[in-house]
């Protein structure tokens, strides 16, 4: 099954934004692909919260969202919508993924469980938390892919959020990102090799990347891995599509060879001696 993967450098302006996904949608269709994968923020990058609580709004409302929808129903093809931010029922925002089918209806949403507060050795500062609000619970859905489990960004660090979606079904993992380019070069790579690993299951990994037009820089290098951890697709540094193929029957052997799932053994209360 092929797939394809926007590696995006979104910008301050959402309708810019949205017409570079609909290209994207209509370039991934007529070259065959089954599913578009997106990264994090796919409708705006702008730390400036002033300037960007001008344009954010609710789901409902949001122009990048009606715009991928209508795109994937003209072109017949599903979307992973890697995150948009929304305004919540509370006044915070959420940082949201939408799987959007054929048709342009939403089959499911997940908003990020794990939000980015950190010090960087770098000097960059992030406080995700004084926005966003977190998710509450974890989700699989059924796609042409398969059983997708999507997660968002700094979820990648938190490897029981992988073992309840494998557990619960996932055959494959959605994990679309804006990594900075220190943690990038860090722990990118290694980080989405062992999530695949552990689960034996595909990762997809839509990225951010480049300069931004309000200062901040992303790291790339938009990944597919295979069940048995090896990249099957690497994009670099270069906004773009790129395309990869997923194969069912190679979850399926992997899991025969290694059947950690199987073995899997709910962990023990720990003993401090």
């Amino acid at each position: 099954m092929k797939i394809a993967l926007a590696q995006l450098t979104s910008g301050i302006d959402p309708a810019a934004n949205a017409s570079t996904i609909v290209s994207a949608i209509a370039e991934a269709a007529a070259a065959g692909a089954m599913m578009l994968f997106t990264p994090e923020m796919s409708g705006l990058v702008d730390r400036d919260r002033s300037r960007a609580a001008k344009v954010l709004c609710r789901e409902e409302h949001d122009g990048v969202l009606a715009a991928v929808r209508a795109a994937a129903a003209e072109h017949r093809l599903w979307v992973h919508l890697g995150s948009l931010a929304v305004l919540g029922d509370d006044g915070r925002l959420a940082n949201r993924a939408f799987v959007i089918d054929e048709s342009g209806a939403i089959r499911a949403r997940y908003d990020k469980l794990h939000l980015f507060d950190v010090d960087l050795p770098s000097g960059e500062s992030w406080r995700e938390s004084a926005s966003y609000a977190p998710g509450q619970g974890a989700v699989v859905v059924e796609s042409p892919v398969g059983a997708l489990g999507l997660s968002i960004c700094y979820d990648l660090r938190f490897a029981d959020l992988y073992r309840a979606l494998s557990d619960a079904g996932a055959t494959v993992l959605a994990i679309p990102a804006a990594f900075t380019r220190p943690t990038g070069a860090a722990h990118w790579h290694i980080l989405m090799r062992a999530r695949a690993i552990e689960a034996a299951a595909y990762v997809v990994a839509a990225a951010q990347t480049g300069t931004h037009a309000d200062g901040r820089a992303t790291y790339g290098h938009s990944l597919v891995i295979d069940p048995w951890g090896e990249v099957v697709l690497d994009m670099g540094e270069a906004a773009g599509i790129g395309y990869a193929e997923i194969d069912p029957a190679r979850v399926a052997d992997v899991r025969a060879r290694i059947p950690v799932l199987a073995h899997r053994r709910p962990i023990p209360e720990v003993a401090s001696v």
